[in-house]
């Protein structure tokens, strides 16, 4: 089992940047892919961004050039800095981890974390 921990959320002006943080624990052995997704007000859930355990990144179309996803296997934490935020960023937050074992792919999450993007 892995637990999934997020933290960073709040309220930020337009304009205004925010760094969100998610640290995985427990069983985590073979880690895949970390990401994370959000659920606006009335919204379906949706990807933000995805990094590999080699690095590679995925974006959505709206928050490129403005996020930037990191990560640290050594610390099994990933990173979402946030930048330029626009009012349609607010949402809940929810980091995503992928495991594999023997063959079966597991998916974690976080509880959640609010960002406010207000004047």
């Amino acid at each position: 089992q892995v637990q999934v921990v997020e933290s960073g959320g709040g309220l930020v002006q337009p304009g205004g940047s925010l760094r969100l943080s998610c640290a995985a624990s427990g069983s985590i052995s073979s880690i895949s892919t970390m990401g994370w997704y959000r659920q606006g007000p009335g919204k379906q859930r949706e990807l933000v961004a995805s990094i590999t355990n080699g690095g590679s990144t995925n974006y959505a179309e709206s928050v490129k050039g403005r996020f930037t996803i990191s990560r640290d296997n050594a610390k099994n934490t990933v990173y979402l800095q946030m930048n330029s935020l626009k009012s349609e960023d607010t949402a809940v937050y929810y980091c995503n981890v992928v495991q594999f074992r023997w063959g079966i792919r597991y998916n974690y999450w976080g509880q959640g974390t609010q960002v406010t993007v207000s004047s």
